[in-house]
């Protein structure tokens, strides 16, 4: 039972950490990025890769990682410079896409649909059973340490021109700021932020393939950052934790009910899901964390 709970609560840090990504790029800076997925799925390919065919540390892998997502968030912003709304929202989505079918067809680098096997974890040797819950501190503690760090940004005149970029990106333009440098620079936080959520469950998993990688994901962290606050880290680590606790939890409560089969189980998993995001925001449609008014500096 304590490593089952190991398990999942280190899934909720990793969805934590894709959620922070979130809240950078959306929002802080108002740009709707449906192509998490991607980020993640690049993050874990290029971890996993780096540390079992290139034989790389583990460490060395997690940051190759960070640096392969952030750099295609930089493709992304740049390539859709001229995007905003529901057509950034489209082509963002299309590059996850692209990621994964990339995942499927590309055997030669990615394994195909077999996935990657045989991922290390650090010290797993070692720790023999103890490898879930010493995880589950390592895992945790990256996402403080993002949490921390994304927070500070908010605090910092960079948050600031991103949520004046946020709220309108004409006007931020026309008081002298670089809108799409600033632009390119969340996406890349963004990116990274994903990257390292993909190592982090590469690495824990040992196992990864495309179908890993759906859109369901992005749904997931969208949940998570639309219930615990959007604008906020600390919104982004509660509604993580919220959400993969209701999805266990209706795993629970769908197969106690009598006479459903095993996909009208996982449909109304589906249904309990979209019903309680669904009553949260008509009580709290700015979340349970919603963006306190900050006070200009004096």
């Amino acid at each position: 039972m304590l490593s089952y709970i190991a398990f999942i609560a280190t899934i909720a840090g990793v969805y934590a950490m894709l959620a922070l990504s979130l809240t950078v790029v959306w929002g802080q800076a108002g740009m709707v990025n449906l192509g998490l997925a991607g980020f993640f799925a690049l993050g874990a390919y290029a971890s996993a890769l780096a540390t079992t065919t290139g034989r790389l540390p583990i460490a060395l892998g997690m940051l190759i990682a960070v640096g392969v997502a952030a750099v295609a968030g930089v493709v992304v912003t740049r390539v859709t410079r001229s995007m905003r709304g529901d057509y950034l929202a489209i082509v963002s989505l299309g590059f996850a896409e692209m990621v994964r079918l990339a995942a499927i067809n590309e055997t030669w680098a990615t394994r195909g649909s077999d996935g990657v096997s045989g991922i290390p974890g650090p010290f797993k040797a070692q720790l023999g059973e103890h490898f879930n819950l010493a995880y589950l501190v390592l895992t945790w503690g990256l996402v403080a340490v993002a949490t921390w760090v994304v927070s500070r940004l908010d605090d910092a005149p960079f948050g600031r021109v991103l949520r004046a970029i946020r709220d309108d990106d004409a006007v931020a333009g026309a008081a002298g700021k670089p809108v799409l440098r600033f632009k390119v620079q969340a996406f890349a936080i963004a990116g990274a932020l994903a990257g390292a959520g993909g190592a982090l469950y590469a690495h824990f998993t040992s196992f990864i393939a495309p179908d890993v990688f759906t859109p369901l994901i992005t749904i997931y962290i969208f949940l998570a950052a639309t219930a615990g606050g959007h604008t906020r880290p600390a919104g982004a680590l509660l509604g993580a934790v919220l959400v993969i606790a209701f999805v266990e939890g209706t795993r629970f409560v769908a197969a106690a009910i009598p006479g459903l089969s095993a996909l009208q189980v996982a449909a109304m998993r589906e249904f309990m899901v979209g019903a309680a995001l669904i009553v949260l925001l008509h009580l709290r449609p700015e979340g349970l964390l919603a963006e306190s008014i900050r006070r200009s500096p004096k």
